[in-house]
């Protein structure tokens, strides 16, 4: 949401062109950090009317030619931010100001349209296993392999003891789960 509404900046632009006060006092007397938007409203007003100090509600898409030539005609020519929106029709000078940075830190590719969002999922999901077994040596990808077949093990036995006599089974670990929660309740 902008910052100023359009009937707010109207009001200050006629109130400069109308009154006596001047860019610093109405910035003051309307509680505006600095005189610079007033400037920019003004100029705007008078070279494209109300149209100038409208905030846009849809974004406007520019070419990757159009960027280049703007920062170009301004470098040639030494003008502005400000004038080199109005020589290109444009009501916002912080746009040609972020084109400008862009280009220094990146260059032409810089003004490419990226993708935005987030990447896809690839369709062709490979297991995790694979990456590890690849990151492990021979030596750790035996040992894990032992961890496995003592764990397959350990869970047979259990089945067989549990198969055998379920009751008895069930008892003997029954007790020692509720010794365990008794130490709980002790903490």
């Amino acid at each position: 949401m902008a910052k100023y509404s359009d009937e707010f900046k109207l009001k200050v632009v006629k109130e400069y062109l109308e009154g006596p006060l001047g860019y610093k006092l109405l910035a003051k007397k309307y509680g505006i950090p600095s005189k610079a938007p007033i400037e920019r409203w003004v100029k705007s007003y008078k070279v494209f009317g109300l149209e100038g100090i409208r905030t846009r509600r849809s974004k406007e898409v520019y070419s990757v030619q159009f960027k280049p030539s703007v920062l170009n005609f301004m470098k040639e020519t030494g003008a502005s931010y400000q004038d080199t929106a109005i020589e290109f029709k444009m009501n916002n000078p912080s746009l040609i100001a972020n084109w400008n940075r862009i280009f220094l830190e990146e260059g032409i590719e810089g003004f490419v349209a990226k993708p935005k969002g987030r990447t896809p999922m690839s369709k062709n999901k490979k297991p995790k296993t694979l990456k590890q077994e690849k990151a492990l040596s021979r030596e750790e990808q035996l040992e894990r392999e032992n961890e496995l077949l003592r764990l397959e093990n350990a869970y047979l036995k259990k089945l067989k003891a549990f198969q055998e006599n379920p009751d008895a089974y069930l008892e003997k670990h029954k007790q020692r789960w509720h010794s365990n929660s008794n130490k709980k309740d002790l903490d």
